[in-house]
């Protein structure tokens, strides 16, 4: 039986003022936003991870609080990320892993690792690093991305490293930060931060209309057109599943992004 992959569609967190009224309906109580935006979207990225650690009973709250299929992606703390030497963040993976995560369960999606701007590539440190990344934790399979956003990491050997682990590259949609458009995991992961606040739906009608098309390349198994690549392509025939992001930029204008592309990308 071929497995079906989904292209899912999201935001970062769901606490913003601004989309009360926008997003959510006027009278939507705070407690109920969550529940809301699960509904409407395909997933959605926990950045207060990144920060400090969450209590067990608040992911089994998350949990419960979205529909079957839907997934959150957890943003690793800054405590594993922000590191001179990322060889010797062992126990600090260790304590990130075990804040709770598993409460999530089967709506469990990647673990992004965001490294700072002025992080360079050091392939023996991030060969050790990738290394010591799980594959499974407490039963669940554990699939991680790397956000890097430091020029040397746009390299061929960053990314078969990539690959070797893997890994999945973010690829992002940024004028701050470089794109890598190669495909190293079994999933594929975007975060878009290019948003227009004069945009109803952030981004242009033919932006949409072209991150659907490589969403929808990717979900397929291939390489989308039009973008740069650093290797030869690696076809996935058993196909991929898909996480794009709407992140930063006019964040007012984000769920509506999010929207847009999946209107999209529903078959």
């Amino acid at each position: 039986m071929t497995e079906v992959h989904d292209i899912r569609a999201g935001i970062g967190g769901w606490t913003y003022k601004p989309w009360r009224g926008t997003f959510y309906p006027e009278g939507l109580r705070q407690a109920d936003e969550l529940s809301y935006a699960a509904g409407r979207l395909g997933a959605i990225e926990i950045n207060g991870t990144y920060y400090r650690l969450q209590k067990p009973e608040s992911f089994a709250k998350w949990r419960d609080a979205a529909p079957e299929g839907f997934k959150f992606t957890i943003k690793a703390s800054r405590y594993c990320t922000n590191r001179k030497d990322l060889r010797e963040t062992g126990e600090s993976i260790e304590r990130f892993l075990g804040q709770g995560i598993a409460e999530l369960g089967d709506k469990l999606g990647p673990l992004f690792w965001q490294f700072m701007p002025t992080k360079r590539f050091d392939p023996e440190e991030f060969d050790t690093f990738l290394a010591m990344l799980p594959k499974t934790y407490q039963g669940l399979t554990l699939h991680h991305a790397l956000e890097v956003r430091h020029d040397s990491f746009v390299c061929t050997e960053f990314v078969e490293l990539a690959r070797k682990h893997g890994a999945a590259i973010i690829c992002a949609d940024s004028e701050k930060y470089p794109q890598i458009a190669d495909q190293t995991a079994d999933f594929s992961y975007a975060r878009l931060l290019g948003a227009c606040e004069d945009v109803p739906t952030g981004y242009p009608e033919p932006e949409l209309d072209r991150w659907a098309d490589i969403a929808e390349a990717w979900r397929d198994g291939g390489q989308a057109g039009g973008m740069d690549y650093l290797t030869p392509p690696t076809p996935a025939p058993e196909g991929r599943d898909v996480y794009i992001f709407f992140i930063n930029g006019a964040k007012v204008r984000a769920p509506a992004a999010a929207e847009a592309l999946i209107a999209r990308t529903v078959s």
